[in-house]
């Protein structure tokens, strides 16, 4: 294993912490598919104890999905006994379990006295702790990682201390995250190479890092562990999770890939299923690629340069160190129109990392029609956003069944919606400052609701004049919140649908609120 990198994906865990970027337990299935086909090694599913919803997503992705499922948990027995009740199905199981160990962290979320009464006393507190608790997992599975939070910012010393601990009551990997972005990469790998030579038996374990893009050095400080001795490293697709995000696991995976001369190191990741991957968790989550991201942009492999061109049209390595073809990216594009059949219509699904029952064929199949009229011919990107579309209908509370707009340039705006809720209907409407702003006002006063808009966005998804639009809504509620997507040849229209689709994810929110309730409060995981 010394040559070989681990790639731990965590954007069914961490990644879905990106603020507004709540998955189903369909989509959260669907993209564990996906992370099979790239042959991640080890996917970490959720952290089960936080709702019921977690745990029963990652029951369903353990039962279902044969790569390593890992599970979250914090150091407390009902986390461990949760994490493992949620992942006994899987073929390869792990239970994660974390404790804080910064001097932040501890005097921060260990504030009681039965913690201890000063800071040294809190530590060793945090060491009782993590060592029981590791023991305690191990009583579950054999496979048990530990995370220190914060460990970017910790004591060396201690820190080693912890670790040391940890191996001591079996642990399988160890985990050093840079939880707040902090540190450098000259730092961040000096920290590893000092545990490899201060903690005992620490040769006999991964090393394994997680680092956050506070400012913007994850893959960096990543790449810096694992020159340094690290072997696992913990990232997610596009690079999204907390804050400024995690390490991007396209940026890492290729950087190893295309300086193997100078890491002589490899992953077991399958390429050609990265742009497919991409898409697929952007299109779920409603996290749009930013046009210039590395290996998945847009732009990743254009050239607008005259000298550039010019150099591309000679040789390609003029310019170029990773042929799109390397990551999936296709120069041809598949086009289906009204004529093609549910069988051509999924074969080019699968291709693109979907797998349907026909039950749910049938149902992608009339929407595919449906669009196939307004705009002829369909392209990938808008079989991405319709999958997209479809599969958050499931968990709708809210459904967007009528919409009228009068706007013009000498009459105020107004929208007239009908909204169906179970077995009632609500209708209304409203003016306001533009078309869309009547809209929004008139599914307010319909509802009876009034949520803070923080965002919107709206974007061609595809070319030419019956381009799908796409229109991404981030609403705010105290201190969550909820994104929406709509997708529709209307722009009008699918502002109403992403402005329904936040609703259902905050009234979605609000049900597990009620299903499950811990009076210890959830602290912001590694």
């Amino acid at each position: 294993m010394r040559d070989k990198v681990i790639v731990f994906d965590t954007t069914l865990r961490d990644g879905e912490q990106s603020p507004g970027a709540s998955l189903n337990i369909f989509e959260k299935l669907e993209i564990a598919k996906q992370l099979e086909k790239l042959n991640v090694d080890v996917i970490e599913a959720g952290f089960p104890v936080s709702s019921p919803a977690q745990f029963e997503a990652v029951k369903r992705i353990a039962g279902e999905i044969g790569v390593r499922i890992a599970a979250l948990s914090r150091t407390k027995e009902i986390d461990i006994k949760t994490a493992y009740e949620a992942i006994q199905n899987a073929d390869k199981k792990r239970i994660h379990t974390f404790s804080s160990t910064s001097d932040y962290h501890i005097l921060g979320k260990f504030k009681s006295d039965r913690y201890g009464k000063s800071l040294e006393e809190k530590r060793q507190t945090v060491i009782r702790m993590s060592y029981d608790m590791v023991q305690y997992a191990k009583t579950f599975c054999d496979d048990i990682e530990f995370s220190a939070e914060d460990a970017g910012r910790t004591d060396i010393g201690y820190l080693a201390e912890v670790i040391e601990a940890a191996i001591e009551a079996g642990a399988t990997t160890v985990n050093i995250p840079d939880t707040t972005g902090y540190t450098m990469p000259s730092e961040f790998g000096k920290i590893i190479a000092e545990l490899r030579r201060r903690v005992k038996n620490i040769e006999n374990i991964i090393i394994s890092v997680h680092c956050h893009d506070d400012l913007g050095l994850a893959v960096a400080n990543s790449l810096a562990g694992v020159e340094n001795g690290a072997r696992q490293v913990e990232c997610t697709i596009n690079g999204i999770g907390e804050r400024a995000g995690n390490a991007s696991l396209e940026e890492l995976v290729m950087a190893l890939k295309v300086r193997k001369d100078l890491y002589n190191l490899s992953t077991n990741i399958t390429t050609k299923e990265i742009y497919n991957t991409s898409r697929m968790v952007s299109a779920f989550t409603g996290v749009i690629v930013q046009p210039n991201k590395a290996i998945v942009g847009e732009n990743a492999f254009a050239h607008e340069s005259g000298i550039h061109q010019d150099g591309m049209l000679k040789n390609r390595e003029t310019y170029e160190i990773i042929t799109p073809e390397t990551v999936g990216v296709q120069k041809t594009k598949i086009v289906l129109g009204r004529h093609s059949g549910k069988h051509g219509l999924k074969a080019r699904l699968q291709e693109l990392g979907y797998e349907l029952t026909d039950k749910e064929l049938q149902k992608v199949y009339e929407l595919f029609i449906d669009l196939a009229d307004k705009k002829k011919e369909v392209f990938d990107e808008d079989l991405r956003v319709l999958m997209g579309d479809e599969i958050k209908k499931e968990q709708g509370y809210y459904e967007l069944v009528y919409i009228n707009v009068n706007s013009g340039t000498n009459s105020i705006p107004t929208a007239t919606v009908t909204i169906k809720g179970d077995d009632t209907e609500y209708s209304d409407s409203a003016t306001g400052d533009g078309s869309v702003d009547a809209l929004f006002n008139a599914i307010d006063r319909a509802l009876n609701i009034q949520p803070k808009i923080e965002s919107y966005q709206v974007r061609s998804v595809t070319s030419g004049r019956k381009a799908l639009g796409e229109v991404i809504v981030r609403i705010r509620q105290e201190h969550q919140s909820f994104n929406g997507r709509g997708v529709s040849t209307d722009v009008i229209e699918a502002s109403g649908k992403a402005y329904i689709q936040a609703i259902n994810q905050q009234e979605i929110f609000k049900a597990e609120l009620t299903m499950f309730h811990n009076e210890d409060s959830f602290s912001e995981v590694t």
